[in-house]
């Protein structure tokens, strides 16, 4: 007889609160990660070619529900766990690759005050990265040398470290100024300057809005901008790798919100970045760098206003002649997710049953062939093939838990036979296009 998992109550809490509003938890998906093994190998293989002084480009496509959030914040979980350094971020209207009113630089700094490591998972790390490395490289020198914390030789033999650091990450574009800022920072650190520290920081950000204000303050006479933001993500990558960590994981999702962007030349113009960003990885001429993309198939595959449009895009992503769903290549740029299926969902509703009663401390009386019941319901009906979606299916089904908890003399079996349990999610599409209110809803 296997033992269950105990979860911790605020994990549980987290997790079910969560997944009742629709939105992925940033933690716990162990303790309820179901399918998916194929895909998540599959990203873990490119984590392997990562951290070996490669890149990776790809994209993860399934409709709005179908787990695309999800697999994201697994595998930034499993990265995070295998030395990266994530960085993560939404598009939406304000944040999209290319603007003409700093979009990109939004979504630039977006990515890096969600920078995550394994001991900073919530993000905002950067200064946690850059005193780490100061830290071990002191510690490193002094192994090396034998010398005192307090002998001027230790800071000379340091230096020649952290210089040969700044100068492995100059030879890259832009690369000169991120390393003297590097510099600037290590030499702030050692003096106590935390005005200094601050000033180097915000430039990281890409906070500095003028070149003058960054040449007075900081002594260098470039900032980061709409145009070259991507260039400095390959800079950290590089610098990360050097500071210890194992590469870089970037993880972009909304994808839609440049397929929904109204002007065809500015989505163009975010294809085309995205297209820089792709040849970069797959050319060599990135290193220690993954990006992982999401989409909905529309998004992707519309060739008037998706990804598709951009016909360099199209050419190198649209899928062979021999994939097909139960059968898709894994080793493609674009995942494609298939719906988990009925027995899938079953195990994911058995964990929610066991976390539910042990956040709120009582005998589960949901049995296996309630949870079969239950699922049986959902997939039977009108129109549950072509539309239900994991989400719709645990959103419901942490509803009824709590409904049960609430009325303990209800029984699961009533609740599934009442009407408004029985209204379709295609009528209710039906409904909704009747009168005109379809558009890109979640």
């Amino acid at each position: 007889m296997t033992t269950k998992q105990k979860v911790p109550k605020r994990i549980s809490r987290t997790v079910l609160n969560s997944l009742k509003g629709g939105v992925v938890p940033r933690i716990g998906l162990p303790y309820i990660t179901v399918g998916r093994k194929n895909e998540i190998e599959a990203l873990l293989h490119d984590v392997d070619i990562i951290s070996e002084g490669g890149a990776s480009f790809r994209f993860i496509v399934g409709r709005y529900g179908a787990g695309k959030s999800f697999l994201l914040q697994t595998i930034r979980n499993y990265v995070m766990d295998r030395g990266f350094v994530v960085a993560d971020t939404d598009l939406s209207p304000e944040r999209r690759l290319q603007g003409t009113r700093g979009q990109g630089l939004a979504t630039y700094r977006e990515l890096i005050g969600n920078l995550s490591t394994k001991t900073k998972p919530e993000g905002g790390a950067l200064t946690l990265v850059l005193d780490r490395w100061i830290s071990a490289v002191q510690s490193e020198a002094a192994q090396e040398t034998g010398l005192s914390p307090d002998d001027p030789a230790l800071t000379a033999a340091t230096d020649q470290k952290i210089y040969a650091v700044t100068s492995s990450v100059s030879e890259l574009v832009h690369g000169f100024e991120f390393a003297k800022l590097l510099s600037a920072y290590y030499h702030a650190y050692v003096e106590g300057d935390d005005d200094t520290k601050a000033k180097v920081v915000r430039w990281f950000r890409g906070e500095y809005a003028l070149k003058r204000e960054a040449k007075e303050e900081l002594g260098v006479n470039i900032i980061i901008t709409d145009d070259d933001w991507y260039d400095y993500l390959k800079l950290f990558a590089a610098f990360f790798r050097q500071a210890g960590y194992a590469g870089m994981m970037i993880m972009v999702d909304e994808l839609v919100n440049l397929y929904k962007i109204p002007n065809s030349i500015t989505r163009q113009y975010n294809y085309e970045k995205m297209l820089t960003m792709y040849n970069d990885t797959l050319q060599g001429k990135a290193k220690y760098l993954g990006i992982i993309m999401s989409a909905t198939p529309q998004a992707l595959e519309d060739k008037r206003r998706g990804i598709y449009s951009y016909e360099a895009l199209r050419s190198r992503l649209a899928e062979g002649r021999f994939s097909r769903p139960g059968a898709r290549d894994l080793l493609a740029p674009v995942i494609r997710l298939d719906p988990l299926t009925a027995e899938e969902m079953l195990v994911l509703c058995e964990k929610l049953a066991d976390m539910h009663a042990g956040l709120y401390g009582y005998d589960r009386s949901v049995t296996t062939e309630d949870l079969a019941g239950f699922i049986k319901v959902e997939y039977g009906r009108i129109g549950a093939d072509q539309n239900i979606t994991p989400r719709e299916v645990i959103r419901d089904f942490i509803e009824l838990l709590d409904l049960l908890y609430q009325n303990p003399g209800m029984h699961l079996a009533e609740l599934l036979e009442s009407e408004s349990f029985s209204y379709t999610e295609s009528e209710a599409v039906s409904n909704a296009a009747a009168k005109g209110f379809v558009e890109f809803t979640i």
